[in-house]
Formats: structure tokens, sequence, C-alpha cells
């Protein structure tokens, strides 16, 4: 398919607490370098800037970042905060906090609960803003988040968060975490044959109660943060080919399909790749290509 002038609203919306944003979002996390904070190549400086505002441009008012999205030379918060500042009102930016790295780059072990909020400060700092919109709690393989999410929850009563998501959970830390406060995200590895049961619950509890689910790495596939996957199987070949479109809009278009409560949040530091990622929120997948898709999806456990 033809990406032309297709717009991020192509896909329709969704409300998050009370900010309603495009289901084709754009996540900052490859703006930095060619593999993001994982040692990459440094990023384009003039370039990732020009992204993100076309990215806006082409409506996208969703944009998932974070204070520990850095390579040797760029951070996706300042690059954020230079591009697109004084922000538009209608843009929500969503990030998270948990892990963290040193300076020099290196990953720390998992937040404690009372460093959290200086992760949210650095976020603030970073991106010029008096508050985050929205802040996930990305859990680093605490078999609780009662504690960590708690510390957040105080945070959004002193009104620096307005809205509380979390991450790499199971529907029991969804539990959890809801027992303290409200959660109005979840954000989860998921994508096209990669299927756990523990996301596949996760999208059908969403569905129920009306959070949103933002998949991560949903074009990736087994690339990950290393980049996109390029072993497509046959099945998605063939369905890209009869919509004239690559076999990454194929992965984007099959996630939002999975429901109302689904959110993209593709990343790319390429303006080509911005327009075709958001041209994929246009592909409407018939239910024969959808039946066909998700058996491909099931065959992945």
């Amino acid at each position: 398919m033809s990406s032309g002038r297709i717009t991020a609203d192509a896909a329709g919306t969704w409300t998050i607490g009370d900010l309603t944003v495009n289901r084709v979002g754009f996540g900052a996390m490859r703006l930095t370098g060619s593999a993001a904070f994982h040692h990459g190549t440094p990023s384009d400086r003039d370039r990732a800037i020009a992204v993100l505002r076309e990215a806006v441009e082409l409506g996208v008012d969703h944009i998932d970042t974070a204070a520990f999205y850095f390579s040797a030379l760029r951070s996706a918060n300042e690059l954020i905060n230079s591009a697109l500042s004084p922000y538009p009102q209608n843009l929500l930016i969503a990030t998270k906090v948990g892990p963290f790295r040193t300076w020099a780059g290196e990953w720390g072990t998992s937040a404690r609960p009372e460093d959290l909020r200086g992760h949210v400060e650095e976020n603030l700092r970073q991106l010029g803003r008096d508050h985050l919109d929205l802040v996930y709690l990305r859990r680093m393989r605490q078999e609780s988040i009662a504690e960590h999410f708690g510390a957040l929850a105080d945070l959004r009563t002193a009104g620096l968060i307005r809205h509380l998501g979390v991450s790499d959970v199971a529907p029991r830390h969804l539990a959890e975490a809801r027992a303290i406060a409200p959660v109005v995200s979840v954000q989860n590895r998921h994508g096209l044959g990669a299927p756990t049961p523990a996301t596949e619950e996760l999208l059908a509890v969403c569905r129920d109660q009306g959070i949103a689910f933002v998949p991560f790495f949903a074009i990736a596939g087994d690339g990950g943060a290393l980049g996109a996957t390029t072993a497509h199987d046959d099945a998605v070949l063939a369905v890209a080919r009869a919509h004239g479109s690559t076999p990454a809009q194929i992965r984007l278009a099959w996630s939002l399909a999975q429901g109302p409560h689904v959110l993209a949040i593709p990343g790319t530091g390429d303006p080509d790749h911005l327009a075709e990622n958001i041209a994929a929120g246009a592909l409407r997948l018939t239910a024969e290509e959808l039946d066909l898709l998700n058996r491909v999806h099931r065959a992945g456990a």
C-alpha cells in the first residue's frame, strides 16, 4: 500500500485515563542510534529531530520514552525536548522507571522504591516538564510490585505524575497494582508469532477492564532491541503482497487488530519507516487473513 500522507488517526483512538490519543504512536528508543541503547552508532541529531517533528505532523500524539534511552552522544528525552518543546497540548509523553543506567551507560541493579522519585525527577528535567503524563513501573523480576508501585502512587498524589501504568507484568501484578491506584495502561512484549500465556491473558483482562495494552517489539520479533526481524513466515509475506505493503506493516496491523484497546508504538530514526509505520494504521485485514495470521501466532508458542 502507498504510505502517502496517511496520518496516525487512521487506526482510530483510545482514551488513556482522561487523555485520548491516536492508536498509532511513536517509540523513542531507536532515536538514539542504530541499536538503541545497546552500543549502537549514535544517530544523526538533525535527522532524529526531523523524525520527531514529522511524527507530530502526521498526527502522532503518544510518544513512549525513558531516561535510560541514550547512546554515546544522544538522549531520547533531550531530543524530544529539543524537537517538540513547547509541547502540543494534546501530546501524551509516556516514560518508564525501574531499570536504570549509570552515566557511563552501564546497567544498574533494579531501582529501590525510594529511588523512584529521583528517576521521575530526572525524566522531568530531561523533558523540561513539571509533570509526567504517564509513568510505567517496569517490573524487574520482582515477585511483588506493591512497594515500588506504591511509591509511584505517592508521586501521583503529589502531582508529579498524571497517570500510572505497569510493564513486563503478569495478570497478578496488574491486580496488585490496581489495588493501590488506578492503572490506565499495560506495556508488555507482544508480537505476531511470539505468544506467552501471561500476556495473552493480559490482553483479555485489559480489554475487559478498559485498560490500554501497548505492546513493545511488535515489529521487531526475535530481533528485540537490536532491530526488526527479517524472518517472516510465508503467511505474513503472502498477506503483505496482497495489500502491497511490507511485512512490518502487516505485523503492526495484526497487533492493532487484537482489540480497540491495543496501541502501537513503533520506533524508528528513519523518516521513510516512520511514514510506513503510521500508514499501517490504515490497513484492514480480512477475517480470513486474521485467521491465517492468528494460526501463525499460536504456532509460535
